[in-house]
């Protein structure tokens, strides 16, 4: 399975949770977007992540992530991992 592919299932995994979000492939849409969280981090779409992609994530990247498509996401998830190998 692609990299795109597991990210794309955790999104559909947690966007499904707020039917207010459409699916415009924006990490954002993980979390509801009429009441955001006030913290990313440790937050159960970061956790999916995380584990997903043996990566560590700190508020400052989930917040990135929070804002990119999820190709954009692939991208910075690889760079972190690049940073913390």
């Amino acid at each position: 399975m692609s990299q795109y592919n597991i990210l794309e299932n955790i999104y559909n995994k947690h966007r499904r949770n707020f039917k207010e979000n459409g699916d415009s492939k924006q990490i954002c849409c993980m979390w509801s977007t009429n009441d955001p969280p006030d913290v990313i981090e440790g937050t159960e779409p970061i956790v999916d992540i995380e584990q997903a992609f043996d990566v560590q994530i700190n508020e400052d990247g989930a917040l990135e992530l929070y804002d990119m498509t999820l190709n954009e996401a692939i991208n910075y998830i690889n760079v972190i991992k690049k940073k913390q190998s």
